[in-house]
């Protein structure tokens, strides 16, 4: 059965902080814009303050339907759900302010050396709402590990004093796909971008690597299942013969 509150629990909150991905969703005010549904998912990026106020680190995109949103009327749902061990999903409903780079704000929430690559502004949520329902019908995934190319490309972007990437944001965050003001300060403060990672990262899996690792997860998952079957088989003639024989005594 759902619940509902008017705070995070602080159960929620610690499993909450151990999920790998979480997703907003907003829409503008007018009933014809687009609503945004955003998946985020970069380790560390997520924080919460106390049971009633979160926030997180928003990365640079090709848009920024999120901030355009929060901007116009502040309304904002977060969506957590478990895809291993027991079902869960968690939504904390909200007013969200955006607090872009180069902003006070965004300094005291992100000082210099603890920003993602490519970081652009930090969410903050005052959670006025919390529901938690089944999940039953989500299935199981199983975590592989993170994507490096977020990462590398905030960090090409941000070589030169990040000139690449207040670029792409005048060029592709300013508005949203129904007109709404976007990032205002990010594309043009005179702050330099100074990320804690500084290096392209390597090693981390790709695609291809995934594919690889499935496959060899599936392999492993048929020898466990050919193997409990051929026990189950071995155990079941036991049992057979077992009592064949106790039958045959009870006759003679």
């Amino acid at each position: 059965m759902g619940k509902t509150y008017t705070y995070i629990p602080e159960d929620l909150i610690d499993w909450a902080e151990k999920q790998k991905a979480f997703w907003v969703a907003t829409a503008p005010l007018d009933g014809e814009g687009h609503v945004n549904v955003s998946p985020k998912g970069v380790e560390g990026t997520f924080h919460v303050v106390d049971k009633n106020r979160v926030w997180y680190e928003d990365l640079t995109g090709s848009g920024a339907e999120t901030v355009s949103h929060l901007r116009e009327n502040g309304r904002i749902t977060i969506l957590f759900q478990a895809f291993d061990g027991g079902p869960r999903i968690l939504r904390l409903f909200g007013r969200g302010t955006v607090h872009e780079f180069g902003t006070p704000e965004y300094e005291l929430l992100l000082p210099p050396g603890k920003r993602q690559p490519g970081s652009r502004a930090a969410i903050v949520v005052d959670v006025h709402r919390v529901g938690t329902s089944c999940g039953w019908g989500v299935p199981f995934y199983q975590y592989v590990g993170p994507r490096d190319t977020l990462t590398n490309f905030g960090v090409k972007m941000e070589k030169n004093e990040g000139a690449a990437l207040k670029k792409y944001w005048n060029d592709t965050n300013v508005r949203s796909v129904d007109g709404l003001p976007s990032l205002q300060t990010a594309p043009t403060t005179d702050v330099v971008p100074d990320a804690a990672v500084k290096e392209v990262k390597g090693g981390l899996p790709t695609y291809r690597s995934t594919q690889t690792i499935s496959a060899q997860k599936g392999a492993q998952h048929s020898v466990v299942h050919l193997l409990l079957a051929f026990t189950a088989g071995i155990l079941a003639t036991i049992v057979f013969v077992r009592f064949s024989t106790v039958a045959r005594e009870m006759v003679v």
